[in-house]
């Protein structure tokens, strides 16, 4: 059973998520030649103020805290 996990910036909607995760779906199962149904993916929404790219926080914080 393969487990794909997305760790990505909060703030999909459900219906990104369901697109994604189809999309995902078939293109593993084709890809490693698995049934769909063994296909497991896990969304892990990140905070912006926990992620940073090329050495700069995502979301700074704010003045005095």
């Amino acid at each position: 059973m393969p487990v794909v996990t997305v760790e990505w910036l909060e703030g999909r909607n459900p219906q990104q998520k369901a697109r994604l995760s189809q999309a995902m779906t078939q293109a593993f199962a084709e890809c490693v030649g698995v049934a769909k149904e063994q296909v497991w993916i896990i969304f892990k929404d990140v905070k912006r103020s926990d992620w940073a790219m090329a050495g700069q926080l995502v979301e700074p914080p704010t003045p005095g805290s």
